[in-house]
């Protein structure tokens, strides 16, 4: 296994984030007051139901804006001329207000996020105060400008105390007689966050309840509308089930109530790089989450399109069903705007865009808004593009086993909203068929960034893709029925004589059909049913049909399969001596792993193959992989004998926790008699591998 590069974000991060610089020095534990001693009781605060928002009509909408960071993180010529992060002041960001009032509210970007670098220290109570050397006249004076631009205001802040405003423990909270900072932290002042540098707190005392709201109350008072929180985990490659000290859900779950109750409405967002498996927290206590690492690559320009923003079509596919009204999923900064700036071809910026628009992500620039050239500025105003994103209705992938790939959304007003990719780095042919999509007879297709119709499509929608390059697309069918075609039908599960079948709503359907080589075999009220009485090591081509008051839909698309042969499905271990293995790939413990073993160090010259995997007749079999990954995602080839060759996507825990394993799957085709299936990634370091099952 192996870490992604983390070293210039934390860097960068910790110069420029004066609440976590590491000043204090802890004092000895017998000098330290239990942590939950305190004059204020426990009563005062209520800690326990998930708080409804205050402010429902909040996030209704992904925000839309700009954010400071990205012109902060470039080395580009001139960006930073008095070193890393020094963009950052009142005059940078007011000229960057202006240009956005006049550019791009017209077209709905309305926020402005300071990020960090705004502040230089503690009051004596502990909150954050602006560095008057950047911001000389405060923060409260540059929010009073902002919003008479008509815009919004956002604000930046790390979760956990931090250290310099410790004071040994003797910094008084606002607010709150007889609450010190020595009463919300542990005895032994453990660290947490991001970078470890910020003493975590100790939410057992009623004190720390008092923190949170302070500190809400403040920004609420300079007219901050948004604030964002860095450092939290479980995530940001820390905080699994054995390093609670890097575990915020008690720091968020407090930040929401104190958010809730500062008296002004504002939007509240977590990052960076969050787990998903704490998912529930994350919605129930923000309005969103940092899905991934940084998207700038601390480079001479902005980004690239390896460091790191192709790595999004990867991780987002297991949070998508948690983004909706209220709480988005956050892909980073949309920095498409200034082409010699962004490190990116104009295929690479138009993805880029499509991407986030498709995702519902929140659309904030992080381009020097001053020089937006004609094509970005292009990209940045497409009012369809935007209302798209806007509508709130994330798109997700027919399936990954490729790089070029089809991402799709059913609209409510009965049309289908397609981007077409091409992750590879060459050109390539990239199509959408129609079947899987649900779409029945003709179309008329629209193809947005180009402003084209066309009219009377049938079958697919095709495009040949330069390398990195996409089409955006809006399907309208000529003829609606009363139930539309269920879309994406795949097998997740199989046995002997049972495979279980996912598939999306169709709309109008109260209940569902389903076929088996053309005869009915099951019926679902739900968009999922499991199909048993199958005959072993046979071939099945399952279909679907959407019910409504006695009519069907049209069939799906078939999703065919064997069945396991009798005695299967058979499980091979990735660490059997059968298996090959080069470079550094190796076995390692794993005490929840089947055999208490793994694969490990897989990537780049490193691999591992698993053979001597037997199947009767030649087909298309579901293959499933047990693998851990404490990553946001990895990605691997599975090559089988030496011949065809699918991409699989391993959806990463994201705290570093590599001793879990999940379970992932994707049709193969394999060859009477026994195969071999080779597991790398030329590329890169991949998930750790524990068993596949055919």
């Amino acid at each position: 296994m192996s870490l992604r590069r983390r070293t210039a974000v934390v860097l960068a991060a910790v110069a420029l984030v004066s609440t976590v610089a590491t000043t204090a020095t802890a004092t000895s534990t017998d000098a330290q007051t239990d942590a939950t001693q305190s004059d204020v009781s426990q009563s005062d605060v209520s800690q326990s139901a998930p708080v409804p928002p205050t402010y429902p009509q909040l996030a209704a909408k992904p925000y839309m804006g700009w954010s400071s960071w990205s012109l902060q993180s470039t080395n580009y010529p001139g960006v930073n001329p008095d070193g890393p992060g020094s963009f950052i002041s009142e005059k940078n960001i007011l000229t960057q207000a202006h240009a956005l009032a006049t550019k791009l509210k017209p077209y709905g970007y309305e926020y402005i996020n300071i990020d960090a670098g705004w502040q230089d220290g503690g009051d004596e109570y502990g909150r954050p105060v602006a560095n008057l050397k950047r911001f000389p006249r405060g923060m409260e004076a540059v929010g009073d400008d902002l919003h008479k631009l008509g815009l919004k205001f956002g604000i930046y802040t790390v979760v956990g105390l931090g250290t310099d405003v410790y004071r040994d423990g003797n910094t008084p909270i606002h607010d709150a007689p007889g609450c010190f900072t020595r009463d919300i932290v542990y005895p032994d002042l453990r660290k947490t966050n991001g970078w470890d540098s910020a003493y975590k707190i100790n939410y057992a005392s009623p004190c720390a309840q008092k923190y949170a709201d302070s500190i809400a109350k403040l920004f609420a008072s300079w007219g901050v509308d948004f604030i964002k929180m860095d450092g939290v985990g479980p995530g940001s490659w820390k905080g699994a089930p054995d390093d609670p000290n890097h575990n915020n859900t008690e720091d968020v779950e407090a930040w929401w109530r104190a958010v809730q109750n500062a008296g002004r409405p504002m939007m509240y967002t977590l990052s960076w790089s969050l787990s998903h498996r704490y998912a529930d927290v994350w919605k129930q206590n923000s309005n969103g989450w940092r899905i991934d690492t940084d998207v700038e690559c601390y480079c001479d320009t902005i980004v690239t399109w390896n460091s790191s923003v192709k790595a999004r079509w990867w991780d987002l596919p297991q949070w998508i069903d948690d983004a909706g009204p209220g709480h988005w999923n956050n892909l980073d900064a949309i920095n498409v705007g200034v082409g010699a700036m962004d490190g990116l071809t104009d295929a690479e910026r138009q993805s880029y865009m499509t991407f986030w628009a498709i995702n519902s992500a929140p659309l904030f620039a992080g381009d020097d808004l001053t020089k937006l050239d004609a094509y970005g500025l292009k990209l940045l105003t497409n009012r369809e593009v935007i209302a798209i994103n806007q509508s709130g209705n994330p798109a997700r992938p027919l399936n990954q086993d490729q790089l070029q790939q089809v991402w799709y959304a059913q609209n409510a007003d009965g049309s289908t909203t397609v981007a077409l990719f091409n992750l590879a780095d060459s050109p390539a042919t990239v199509t959408g068929r129609f079947d899987q999509l649900g779409i029945g007879g003709t179309a008329t297709v629209r193809d947005i960034w180009a402003n084209q119709n066309t009219r009377d499509v049938s079958g697919s929608v095709s495009a040949q893709l330069p390398a990195h390059g996409s089409k955006l697309y809006k399907i309208v069918p000529n003829r609606y029925g009363p139930v539309s075609i269920p879309a994406d039908v795949t097998a997740t599960d199989v046995s002997r004589t049972t495979v279980s079948l996912t598939w999306r709503p169709s709309a109008g359907a109260t209940s569902y059909q389903v076929f088996a080589n053309g005869k009915q075999v099951a019926t679902s009220t739900k968009p999922g049913a499991v199909v048993a009485g199958l005959l072993p090591q046979t071939q099945y081509a399952f279909t679907v049909k959407g019910v409504k008051s006695g009519r069907t839909s049209d069939a799906s698309a078939a999703a065919t399969l064997y069945t396991s042969a009798d005695g299967g499905p058979v499980r091979y271990e990735a660490e059997a001596p059968t298996s090959t293995r080069t470079g550094d790939a190796s076995v390692s413990g794993c005490s929840l792993c089947s055999g208490g073993a793994k694969i490990g160090n897989i990537g780049y010259s490193s691999t591992v193959t698993l053979n001597g995997i037997t199947v009767p007749k030649t087909g298309t079999y579901l293959v499933k992989i047990a693998y851990t990954d404490g990553d946001t995602s990895r990605q691997s080839m599975l090559t089988v004998n030496d011949a065809d060759s699918y991409w699989v996507n391993y959806h990463g825990l994201g705290d570093n926790d590599w001793g879990t394993p999940q379970v992932t799957y994707l049709p193969m085709k394999l060859t009477t008699g026994t195969n071999s299936i080779k597991v790398s990634n030329p590329n890169g370091y991949i998930a750790d591998i524990d068993w596949i099952t055919v």
